[in-house]
């Protein structure tokens, strides 16, 4: 199994303390984890991309530069690129740029996103959404993969013997489809026989879990091999101790936190106790056994190769979040490396001269 830490670059009060960081403090901070997930043995690190409040991650392509140039093992990942918003034919000049600076070691994570206030920003309506989606992703694996490109899309100008410059490293790049609540993005996934990457962070497993079963019984009807479906998994939270009356205690006042800020906002709480949210979400919080016993549940129902955990502290200490983090390298993750599978393909940063196999 793979490790990511991924943040979505929320820009708000700390769920304990209530303090509220400088966007500059808060992107530097980004980064610096970055540094820190591979300096600890993440295998990758995401970025996602969200246009509206309380978001600050506009902008992915700019900050997995930065993160690429202070780093030279770990994947990075966005989570997710928007495309049902954003012109294809930028996305991919940003995006093949970015994996030359990378030295290969882009994937991308893909989907339509969610809010209506950037849906508005970008005149994108509920209903046109998934077909845009479907449409910026045959657009820009057409680009990432042709020299040149004549397609006529419904929602942008004609191309016509188009040529999109720099070519790119990765001959193609990897395109996993983000999934949350829709069977449209998963039906997209199983295709064009991409990796599907299950956000499983706000309720319980089962809608989740009958996602991807969906997703590999489409994979199979469009003639893919079974044992190449590959899946992700998110997860709530995540706090690890040494015991897990230690864990409760520490994570405690960051749910309640969250709670009461879900609560303020008008939100109908899916878990209304810590120990609800525990037993019943994908957070990860406990002794070092208990994650391990909790991620091989979720694998029973999803078979998944990759899992993510959030990258920053989100209202954990500084000093906690990196004692959590570091028990997870040294006592979680080698039992889940050595007795989970790996995805289907090689991982770390790509030879220019040696092409990775398409999906």
């Amino acid at each position: 199994m793979k490790f990511l830490a991924i943040t979505l670059i929320v820009h708000g009060p700390d769920p304990v303390t209530g303090a509220l960081k400088s966007t500059n403090d808060r992107l530097r901070e980004v980064i610096d984890n970055a540094v820190l997930a591979e300096e600890l043995g993440f295998d990758g690190f995401g970025v996602g991309e969200r246009h509206e409040r309380p978001f600050i991650s506009s902008s992915p392509p700019v900050i997995l530069s930065h993160i690429a140039a202070r780093t030279r093992r770990i994947r990075l990942f966005t989570a997710v690129t928007t495309l049902s918003l954003l012109d294809p034919v930028r996305a991919y000049e940003d995006y093949a740029t970015l994996d030359h600076l990378s030295q290969g070691r882009l994937e991308l994570i893909i989907g339509k996103g969610n809010g209506t206030a950037q849906r508005e920003l970008f005149h994108v309506t509920a209903e046109d959404q998934w077909d845009r989606n479907a449409e910026s992703y045959e657009l820009f694996r057409r680009l990432w993969r042709q020299d040149t490109v004549t397609y006529s899309p419904r929602f942008r100008p004609a191309l016509t013997e188009a040529e999109v410059w720099p070519r790119p490293l990765q001959q193609p790049i990897r395109v996993w489809h983000g999934s949350a609540t829709s069977r449209e993005s998963v039906d997209l996934a199983a295709r064009y026989g991409d990796p599907l990457f299950s956000a499983n962070v706000t309720n319980s497993i089962e809608p989740y879990a009958e996602l991807v079963r969906y997703y590999r019984q489409r994979w199979e009807h469009y003639g893919h091999d079974p044992a190449l479906a590959t899946v992700g998994a998110g997860t709530a939270g995540y706090y690890a101790a040494r015991t897990s009356q230690e864990a409760l205690a520490a994570y405690r006042p960051v749910f309640e936190g969250q709670l009461a800020a879900q609560q303020r906002l008008g939100l109908e709480p899916v878990f209304r106790t810590l120990e609800d949210f525990v037993e019943r979400s994908s957070a990860l919080i406990g002794s070092p056994q208990q994650v391990i016993e909790k991620v091989h549940r979720y694998h029973e129902q999803f078979g998944h190769s990759v899992l993510h955990v959030r990258a920053e502290a989100g209202g954990l200490t500084d000093a906690q979040h990196r004692d959590s983090l570091e028990l997870f390298q040294s006592d979680i993750a080698p039992t889940l490396r050595r007795e989970l599978p790996d995805p289907p393909w090689h991982w770390g940063p790509v030879d220019a001269a040696v092409p990775v196999p398409a999906r």
